[in-house]
Order: structure tokens, then sequence, then C-alpha cells
């Protein structure tokens, strides 16, 4: 195996954020399902946009704020996504080189818009997602670069490229080239819905091995599981995945292996703002502390602490220098 050059490479939907703080009543007047992430078309994306009050705007995507995440703590990253070469699209791809991260993807000349998501935010801090995915279902196999995928030590795909068919076309066809390569697969399930839709398939992907690390959360894991027993769906994580990694909240998150499990708490905050993000950038922390062979406490560890960065503001991309953050803490960078 030769070394590698990037530490982590992630495969994303690429979507710019539109966050606005609102009620319950305006989930409940346009029909959304509180903390949920529901795809949607452009005209209910135009309804949606015309209803919010002052929005902050900036570049996310769930596997994009993990690997900005990464690139905070000092690892070297990249990312794979598709934009529309727009005024949104130019945008994104400035964000993204801006915090230190390889973005060559080239961008679509016609199509749809460059992807966005409409997120509200309640007064509790969670957050409902509304996404209208553009461009970033034009992801095709041909922008999977077989020799920056075999480049990178770990490869990160999310659990959203699995509903548009070219981009899970281009997710098994990274996957196949890493593990061809030597490298890692990592997958995070992305949303209880998403695992609804596609419960048998990502099952497949775990237990025929095309990924070797799992990230969910307490819903998803049920959701893949369909059992409201939290010990019986991770005994059943452990025989299905190398490693699977469970956040839940308040209480931590669980690191299973086939032969143990460690409990990890959660980093203590001041002020609970936004929820965007605590799942990517806690994935953003735990790979990080993989790549620089942290084990398995500590990469949890630095998984909390990022999450505990992101979710005390508005927005899913850490504000501060994580790798600062985490030398101040006394962890491992």
């Amino acid at each position: 195996m030769t070394t590698a050059k990037y530490d982590v490479l992630g495969i994303g939907n690429a979507i710019f954020d539109v966050l606005v703080q609102t009620d319950e009543g305006f989930l409940a007047t346009h029909g959304m399902t509180k903390g949920r992430m529901a795809l949607i078309d452009e005209a209910r994306a135009a309804a949606i946009y015309s209803d919010m009050g002052p929005a902050t705007k900036m570049s996310g995507g769930s596997a994009a704020n993990t690997i900005v995440g990464i690139a905070s703590l000092g690892a070297r990253a990249a990312y794979v996504g598709k934009v529309r070469d727009d005024e949104i699209g130019r945008l994104y791809t400035h964000d993204i080189r801006a915090a230190q991260v390889a973005f060559d993807t080239e961008a679509a000349i016609g199509g749809p818009a460059t992807g966005c998501s409409y997120i509200l935010v309640t007064p509790d801090g969670e957050r409902t997602m509304n996404t209208f995915l553009g461009a970033a279902q034009e992801l095709m196999p041909a922008d999977i670069d077989p020799g920056q995928i075999a480049a990178a030590a770990i490869l990160y795909l999310e659990g959203y490229l699995w509903d548009p068919k070219s981009a899970k076309e281009a997710f098994v066809k990274a996957a196949t080239v890493a593990h061809g390569a030597g490298r890692q697969v990592a997958l995070t399930l992305s949303d209880s819905f998403c695992v609804d839709r596609y419960r048998d398939e990502f099952l497949d992907l775990m237990r025929k091995g095309t990924v070797d690390l799992i990230f969910a959360n307490e819903a998803e894991l049920h959701s893949l599981y369909q059992t409201s027993d939290f010990d019986t769906a991770l005994k059943q994580l452990q025989k299905d995945v190398k490693l699977g990694v469970v956040t839940r909240s308040e209480k931590g998150c669980m690191v299973a292996s086939s032969d143990s499990v460690i409990a990890v708490p959660a980093f203590p905050i001041a002020e609970m703002v936004d929820t965007t993000g605590a799942g990517d950038l806690f994935a953003a922390g735990f790979l990080f502390g993989m790549v620089r062979n942290a084990g398995l406490e500590n990469a949890g560890k630095l998984g909390a602490l990022a999450a505990a960065e992101v979710i005390q503001h508005i927005g899913a991309r850490p504000q501060v220098s994580l790798k600062e953050l985490a030398q101040r803490n006394g962890l491992p960078v």
C-alpha cells in the first residue's frame, strides 16, 4: 500500500445551506416533519424560501461539512461533489477550497441549479431540512478519479448519495477502488428517513464488506434494525460491520467492534443553539482520530469535541480552529 496523499476523501451531495430560526408553527403550516430531511423539488424550494424570515446562508452538505472539519483539525482532506457553474456553485467552490480542502470536481455547465437545503431551526435547536438536490444529483461515475480515491487513507461516503442513481454508481465505484488500494471505507447513514428508504441496501453494503465503518445516530440505528431496543440493535451492528459508531446526543457515543463496546461521554456545552452538522462534525473528529492512530476512545472524544463546537452556533461548519480547540482540551492532534 502506497503512502496516502490525503488522510480522508469525502464524497457527497454538494449542498448550499439556507438556515433560519423559526417556530414549530412554520413547520406545521408547511407540512414538515420536525427533525427530518425531506427531498423537495424546485417549486417547493421556492415556496419555502419565500415564506422564510431573514436567513443565514453558507456552504454545506453532510460529507462536505465532515471534510471541512477534518481540515480544521489539521489533516489532509479532499472532497468530491457536484455543483453547477452558477453563482452559488462558484461560492460553494470558493468556500470549500478556502477551508484547505482539495476540490477538483468539474462543475456542471447546464442542467439544474446548485443544490440547496432550506433548514428550519426551532427554539430547542432541532433542525428540519428540506433539500433540493439540484446539480448534486448529476454526480456521475466519471467524476470519480481512481487515482485520487486510491491516494486517500480513508474514503468517507454519505448515505444521502444513495438517492440519485448515478451518485449511487459513483459511490460503489469509489468504494471498490479504495478497497483495491488497501484503504478503508466509511459510511454515515445520514438520516433515519434515508435508512427507511434503503435499509436492505445499506445492510447489504455492510454485510458484503463494501463499507468497513458505519456512523449512525440512535434513530438511524433503530430504523436500520427495526427495533426500539438499543442493546439489541447495537449487538446486531457488531455482527454486521467491522466498526460501528453510534452517537446518542447528550449521552455521548458508543464505539462498537466485533469484540468490544466503548462508551465515550458527550463534551459539555454552554448552550445548544443548532444541531445542524452535529453528526457531520462528530464524524470529522472520529475519522481524524483514526488517521492519527489515537485509539478508539480518543477518536470518540475528538468527535464529541467537534460536535460540541458546532452545535453552539448557527450552521454546520466550525467557527474556530478545531486543531487549537483539541490542543486546549488535551486531545491528540
